[in-house]
């Protein structure tokens, strides 16, 4: 660790702590617990440590735990306690009035921290002149932490070449002469997303941030009650705030691509979410506020690059809503909750994912709306099923008739069925389905062929007749198609389909041929030898038969 940095104080004068983390605590026992003693156990020291915990008018007994701690360490940790003011932001706030360390620290009360994380920090901020570092988090019990902006440290970077953009949380080290020189605080009118304003601005205004990602630093617990606040949140409540981030973003951050670079967060997350399962089952007057909430943000901010960055799913249903067709929107997501996305149709090198409004002129949304741009092989994967398999042996010959289902329409003649050569690899048969690249071999067809649309329309039915060689393999079935001028390899998902009996063949030397589930559930073809005589079996046979003849006849 780095040397404690060398501060100069006046006679007479106590130096300042090195950090002030700052505690919004409302009815979080026992997990507050927790928090306390992770900080007070921090490698940092109590004397480089500063905490002030407001407690927001708690019902449960988080305020005698408060108490409890500041009467053990009073050099150490400060409790302020007020009325409840509905969110974190008020607490916030009160505890920045306080603070007095170089550096200010925000913790959920139900969260805790690697014990070395607040020295790494300050060290790094001291070593690189950071004005914000951000130290690896992590999830307990579930809770989602994206995790891309911590594949590696990196010394510098800014919200607009990182997925910084993606943790906005103000769970960060933050250096107070930025807060103070721009008057940064938390909006106390937002119940939802109070954290974000404070850190877009910071990271605008910073010199420098930071990623550490050598450790964990931050550990974010979901709880057992799913009570946190982010989850409580309505529907209407997290359209408002979100709207009120998005115009604070764009009165720092001029129209163009980075600006672009932030909002598509914004969409990406909270706008899509509005858009859930859950839709279709809220008031239909509260369903149409959403969607008008939404045309406003999409008109104002949904740029065309950020139209053309976003997956079709998500770009359907901010299209729907923009139009304000309420109805086909809210059948999109429930026939998707309940059948899976529709069958990708082809035609030519183009794709489309026809969606309720496809090509309805009284919603008026064109083509590009419904375009796959993006990678689909996961979606490809969810489609394809197997609906049938069976032994067919002619003569001496063995095959497997298979009937399988592909989730396209339209233009399948691209699609046909192949076995995978030799042993199956483990890059091979990796869950979903998988982009071939580029410059990779496309494997030949086997067998015979017939496509046919599915009678639900849901999809193509392949028909194949797939030879069994005699040699010993194990060998998987794949589907290959091209969609949007890229070839996708699809595993074959058994299901829950009863697959036929191993079946003997071969007359002069017998095989045997298996037709399997392997542990990820797709289907395999497995070829083996029953029995084949060692070399010289007969030589060796005859000698003996020859000294045993000598035995007897003595």
């Amino acid at each position: 660790m780095a040397a404690t940095p060398d501060v100069t104080v006046p006679p007479g004068v106590t130096a300042p702590p090195d950090v002030t983390v700052v505690v919004a605590v409302y009815n979080t026992m026992p997990y507050l617990t927790e928090c306390l003693n992770s900080l007070l156990g921090q490698s940092i020291g109590h004397e480089r440590l500063e905490v002030i915990a407001v407690d927001d008018g708690s019902t449960d007994d988080s305020g005698r735990e408060l108490d409890r701690f500041a009467a053990e360490h009073p050099d150490v940790i400060t409790v302020v306690h007020q009325p409840n003011s509905g969110g974190p932001a008020a607490p916030s706030n009160r505890a920045l009035e306080l603070a007095t360390g170089r550096f200010v620290y925000f913790i959920g009360s139900d969260d805790h921290l690697g014990e070395e994380a607040l020295e790494r920090m300050v060290a790094c901020a001291d070593a690189d002149g950071s004005d914000v570092v951000v130290g690896r988090m992590a999830g307990v019990n579930g809770r989602y932490v994206h995790q891309k902006l911590y594949k590696e440290g990196r010394r510098e970077v800014t919200l607009f070449d990182s997925a910084l953009p993606f943790t906005l949380a103000n769970t960060k080290l933050f250096r107070r002469e930025l807060v103070e020189k721009y008057g940064l605080r938390f909006p106390e009118d937002m119940p939802v997303g109070s954290d974000q304003p404070f850190t877009i601005e910071a990271c605008v205004r910073a010199r420098r941030i930071s990623v550490l990602a050598d450790y964990t630093y931050y550990y974010a617990v979901k709880r057992g009650d799913a009570s946190n606040i982010t989850y409580r949140a309505d529907h209407l409540s997290r359209l408002r705030c979100t709207a009120r981030i998005m115009d604070h973003t764009a009165g720092l951050i001029p129209a163009g691509p980075r600006r672009d670079a932030v909002l598509r967060r914004h969409f990406e997350w909270e706008l899509s979410k509005l858009m859930l399962d859950d839709f279709p089952a809220l008031p239909l007057a509260t369903r149409r506020e959403i969607c008008e909430g939404l045309t406003t943000l999409l008109d104002t901010y949904f740029t065309d690059g950020l139209r053309e960055a976003t997956g079709v799913k998500r770009r359907v249903r901010f299209g729907l809503a923009r139009r304000g067709a309420v109805e086909e929107l809210t059948r999109a997501i429930a026939d998707e909750a309940e059948h899976g996305a529709p069958p990708f149709l082809l035609e030519g090198d183009r794709a489309f994912a026809p969606y309720p409004g496809f090509r309805d002129a009284a919603i008026g949304l064109d083509d590009r709306w419904y375009e796959v741009r993006e990678p689909v092989a996961g979606r490809l994967a969810a489609g394809t099923e197997l609906e049938s398999a069976a032994w067919e042996q002619e003569g001496d010959g063995l095959a497997l008739a298979l009937k399988v289902r592909i989730g396209i329409t339209g233009d399948t003649d691209s699609a046909f069925v192949a076995l995978a050569r030799g042993a199956l690899p483990k890059s091979a048969d990796k869950p979903g389905a998988r982009r071939l690249p580029e410059k990779a071999v496309r494997p030949e067809a086997v067998g015979e062929f017939t496509r046919e649309p599915a009678d639900d329309g849901t999809g193509t039915l392949l028909t194949a007749r797939i030879p069994v060689d005699r040699v010993r393999a194990e060998r998987g079935v794949r589907v290959y198609v091209d969609v949007a001028g890229t070839t996708y390899e699809i595993p074959v998902r058994t299901g829950g389909l009863p697959l036929p009996l191993a079946r003997r063949w071969g007359r002069t030397t017998p095989y045997r041929a298996s037709a399997n589930r392997n542990p990820k559930g797709r289907l395999v073809i497995t070829t083996a030898l029953l029995w084949e005589p060692p070399p010289r079996m007969g030589v060796r046979l005859r000698r003996m038969l020859s000294r045993l003849k000598r035995k007897v006849t003595r």
